[in-house]
C-alpha cells in the first residue's frame, strides 16, 4: 500500500487478540519495515520495481526474521513501551522470530490485492490475488479495522 500507516489497524486488529502467540511489536514493525523497500526505490530512483523480493512469502522470510531478531534485541525497550501501552508483554526470541516472518507475510497478502508487481508466491510470477478487492474497498476496510484494533486494544490493557 502507498500509505504504510494503513497497515497498522489490520496488523493490530490480527495480533492482539492472538498476542498469545503473536509478538505484537514484531509483528506490527514487519508491517511496516518491509516498506523499506518501494522507499529505497523511490527516496534513490532505483531500477527496481516498487514490491520486489521483499514483497514475496520467500524474501518475507529472510526481512521477517531479521526484524524478529531486531526486536528481540531491543526487547528492553519494546518492553518499557508496552507497559506505556498496559499490555502485558514477555519477550521471547522464537516468538519474535515467527511474528516478524507472519507480520511481513500479512503485509504481502494485503498488497498483492491491490499491486499488480507483487509476485506473493515467487518464484511464480503469477499474482492470485491480484484485484480481489479494489483499491478504495481495500483502503476502507483497513481504515474501518481500527475500530476493532481500539475495542481489542481497550480489551487487552492490563486492569
Amino acid at each position: 500500500m502507498p500509505f504504510t500507516p494503513f497497515h497498522f489497524p489490520p496488523s493490530l486488529t490480527v495480533s492482539l487478540p492472538l498476542r498469545r502467540y503473536i509478538d505484537i511489536p514484531s509483528f506490527v514493525l514487519a508491517n511496516v519495515a518491509v516498506d523499506l523497500e518501494p522507499l529505497s526505490v523511490m527516496t534513490f530512483k532505483l531500477k527496481y520495481n516498487y514490491h520486489g523480493y521483499c514483497h514475496t512469502l520467500l524474501g518475507g522470510i529472510i526481512v521477517g526474521l531479521i526484524c524478529g531478531f531486531l526486536a528481540y534485541r531491543t526487547r528492553g525497550t519494546l518492553g518499557r513501551l508496552m507497559d506505556l501501552l498496559k499490555i502485558p508483554y514477555e519477550a521471547d526470541l522464537k516468538k519474535m522470530l515467527v511474528s516478524g516472518v507472519l507480520g511481513v507475510w500479512f503485509h504481502v497478502m494485503l498488497d498483492s490485492i491491490i499491486h499488480l508487481d507483487v509476485k506473493p508466491f515467487y518464484p511464480a510470477q503469477y499474482n492470485p490475488l491480484y484485484s480481489i478487492m479494489g483499491h478504495d474497498a481495500l483502503y476502507a476496510a483497513c481504515a474501518a479495522m481500527l475500530v476493532p484494533a481500539v475495542w481489542l486494544y481497550i480489551r487487552a490493557r492490563k486492569a
